[in-house]
């Protein structure tokens, strides 16, 4: 399989946030990079909204990112 993302990434388990309309979701951080993440959640993925910020409480941030692909329970977001 030929790796077509702009950067590599990284396997992580990072406990993180997902917010949105003064609600924060939780959810686990599965996989990062510069550009992106692959995020996990214990709800279905319809109730998240195509953008959102993420928070990262152990880092201390706040990024604004925009879904680009959906499964049951993960999705994957671009960093804007």
């Amino acid at each position: 399989m030929v790796e077509t993302r702009v950067a590599p990434r990284h396997r992580v388990m990072k406990p993180a946030k997902i917010e949105y309309g003064g609600m924060k979701t939780p959810c686990t951080i599965r996989d990062i990079s510069v550009t992106g993440a692959a995020l996990e959640i214990s709800e279905l993925t319809g109730i998240v909204p195509a953008a959102f910020n993420l928070i990262l409480p152990e880092e201390k941030l706040k990024l604004p990112c925009h879904v680009v692909w959906r499964r049951e329970f993960r999705i994957g977001v671009a960093f804007d």
